[in-house]
């Protein structure tokens, strides 16, 4: 059973389109993460879901009701901004209580949710304190509660960890996903940041100038990149694509065996002491692993090795991959079989 569906939906402005016919299936417990560059077209999907932008075409259904239509209010979702927008002068059990206040639900109720809520996030003892007196990651926890709070079963997120440190944004990327299985919620959640995608999601959604370039799970994301964009997104470093004529890799004579495009191989795939001669062009040390920048024939590749490997540039090394690491791709960009 499908929570959120979106059939066909176009975005439009003007002569701007945010959205090109996108259709997706989000199930029912799941962690969803809709990645992709800034532009893509995420968050105006989420909006979309959420009923704060209206669909120029096409249907959304949520718990296969027919929503397309609906003010966010009747939609049945909760929704985490990036901005946390919590109100400075009201206190953190304000903050959470806002919304069953405006809903007039009785207040025994409204303060027994409060209190299950501030429990589940950790924030008993903080109900009286303001937003300037929380730490980043509590006011997170605060906006987190006052979605949970209404007891919505669909929760949306837009980038809500991207004002946090690199450390604790890690910590929280754990939290949400273990409250997120413990509560059975559906989560649709907005990134940038491949990271927060590959450590979280059941399911992503991986967006580009308004359409869907691949639905898949992490792994298979990775390891079975659709088409180029994808290939190059996924991944640090990001996948080689090296121009291919006649079966060998532009401008020299190593042969591949395929008449596609592109070659695609992560530099993790590639090791040294092979048959592909190359040139160190650069290198990056980055402790555990060291990053070398070579060039084979006309192209360049980048290979992830030891850190403990001791080159310079300007030197002569040989490379080799596993057959089964090798993808290739159309002249159009997509995955051949």
């Amino acid at each position: 059973m499908s929570s959120i569906r979106l059939v066909s939906v176009t975005k439009q402005w003007a002569s701007t389109k945010g959205l090109d016919g996108i259709s997706l299936d989000i199930a029912e417990g799941s962690f969803c993460v809709l990645l992709g560059p800034s532009g893509c077209g995420k968050s105006t999907t989420l909006r979309v879901i959420a009923g704060l932008e209206s669909a120029s075409s096409g249907q959304v259904f949520v718990n296969e009701r027919d929503v397309t239509a609906l003010p966010p209010a009747q939609r049945g979702i909760a929704m985490v901004f990036q901005n946390y927008a919590l109100f400075p002068h009201m206190t953190v059990a304000d903050n959470i209580g806002f919304g069953l206040s405006v809903r007039k639900v009785p207040k025994t109720e409204r303060e027994q949710r409060l209190r299950e809520t501030a429990a589940l996030l950790g924030l008993d003892q903080l109900l009286e304190r303001k937003p300037s007196q929380l730490s980043g990651g509590q006011q997170q926890r605060v906006a987190l509660g006052r979605a949970l709070v209404a007891q919505a079963k669909i929760c949306l997120m837009d980038e809500p960890l991207s004002n946090l440190d690199a450390q604790l944004r890690q910590e929280m990327r754990h939290e949400l996903r273990e409250l997120q299985l413990r509560l059975g919620l559906t989560v649709v959640y907005v990134t940038h940041d491949q990271a927060e995608a590959m450590s979280m999601a059941d399911q992503v959604v991986l967006l580009n100038k308004g359409r869907i370039e691949q639905t898949a799970a992490p792994r298979q994301l990775y390891a079975m990149p659709a088409t180029t964009f994808a290939a190059r997104f996924i991944g640090t470093p990001a996948m080689n694509l090296l121009k291919l004529e006649q079966g060998h890799i532009a401008g020299s004579s190593v042969h591949v065996g395929h008449g596609g495009a592109t070659l695609g191989v992560r530099p993790e795939a590639i090791t040294l002491g092979g048959d592909v001669p190359a040139q160190v062009s650069s290198l990056e040390y980055l402790g555990s692993d060291l990053v070398l920048r070579c060039a084979v024939g006309s192209e360049q590749i980048t290979v992830r090795t030891d850190g403990r490997c001791e080159l310079r540039a300007g030197e002569q090394v040989q490379l080799r991959w596993p057959r089964q690491e090798q993808h290739f791709f159309d002249a159009a960009g997509s995955r051949l079989d």
